[in-house]
């Protein structure tokens, strides 16, 4: 049995912008975007196929009114220096400001005891990431280097034209910047410009002497694919020049096969402990009624991808569904 065979996919339904991470307990946990967007829930397993039957549990809700009151978007749970985050995006509104975006920021939530899963009780709120820019922004996640700790998100300039772009910077602890933020990308290519010019989802993988940045781009129908950013791990990562951007989408809708517009992925390692892991939602309908944003059936994937001769990943064309 090839390992593509050995995952449900969909893995989990109705669940957009995954992220699984493998702790040293030996569970995997997972979070992702929920359909009414009111609430994070985090679930565990010690197998990735496990995840799909595991019991979600809530570990915060929105507020009733003001700041993280509706939409809240794209959580990922990160373990920094012995505790618990989660990194997700809110607003207080579900109206569009004048620009015709969303009016999203960045928040991030904390958990002292080991066990996350206790419930909402040992999570609390840290606020507000704050940036050099009041604007529109979300889908941040962090990774650690040369024992440093950077964040790397996705938010608007009101300069440039499209919806957000990439940016990184270091941190002074898991929930306050420590430099200015340097941009990594903004929409310019093709694929990453149809409908509507978006920069979001960042994922980052460090292997091979390098450091990768997966993104998503393009509107979230279809045409929603993945780009990716990479830079030589002794390099400086906040210097934007450089990184090194690739022209082309490197995973993309498979139109033959019926899955439209996988993205927003992050990374895992399979219970090997080896093989490397591609987590991303997908469609497999074309007939989206309204905002593609407000269809649930974006679903959960997992597959495995492999390492070309210099070490770049590969990540061929999305699975088929094996369960209806």
């Amino acid at each position: 049995m090839k390992m593509t065979d050995s995952y449900i996919n969909p893995l989990i339904i109705q669940r957009a912008d995954p992220y699984i991470y493998k702790h040293t307990d030996g569970y995997y946990y997972f979070t992702a975007s929920v359909p009414a967007y009111n609430l994070i829930e985090i679930r565990r397993a010690k197998t990735i196929n496990g995840l799909a039957h595991a019991m979600p549990r809530t570990v915060w809700r929105k507020h009733d009114h003001g700041e993280m009151s509706q939409l809240i978007w794209a959580p990922e749970i990160h373990y920094i220096n012995d505790k618990w985050y989660i990194y997700f995006a809110a607003t207080d509104t579900t109206a569009l400001d004048e620009l015709g975006m969303f009016t999203h920021r960045m928040y991030c939530i904390a958990c002292d005891s080991a066990d996350p899963m206790v419930g909402e009780e040992v999570w609390h709120e840290k606020g507000q990431i704050i940036t050099d820019k009041d604007s529109f922004s979300l889908d941040a996640t962090t990774f650690t280097h040369n024992d440093k700790l950077y964040y790397v998100w996705a938010q608007k300039d009101k300069a440039i034209a499209g919806n957000s772009n990439l940016y990184i910077a270091e941190m002074s602890n898991p929930w306050t910047l420590k430099t200015k933020p340097a941009m990594l990308s903004k929409p310019e290519f093709d694929w990453e410009t149809k409908i509507f010019s978006v920069n979001e989802g960042p994922a980052v993988l460090q292997r091979n002497g390098k450091i990768f940045i997966t993104f998503s781009g393009s509107a979230t129908d279809e045409n929603y694919a993945m780009g990716m950013l990479w830079i030589d791990e002794n390099d400086d990562v906040l210097d934007a020049n450089k990184w090194h951007k690739l022209d082309h989408a490197i995973f993309q809708s498979d139109m033959a096969n019926g899955l439209y517009g996988p993205g927003h992925n992050s990374f895992t390692v399979a219970e090997d402990g080896e093989t490397d892991l591609l987590v991303y939602h997908v469609r497999n309908y074309l007939d989206i009624k309204g905002d593609p944003l407000y269809d649930p059936n974006r679903h959960t994937m997992v597959q495995p991808f492999t390492w070309d001769d210099e070490g770049f990943p590969t990540f061929g064309k999305p699975v088929p569904f094996n369960i209806e």
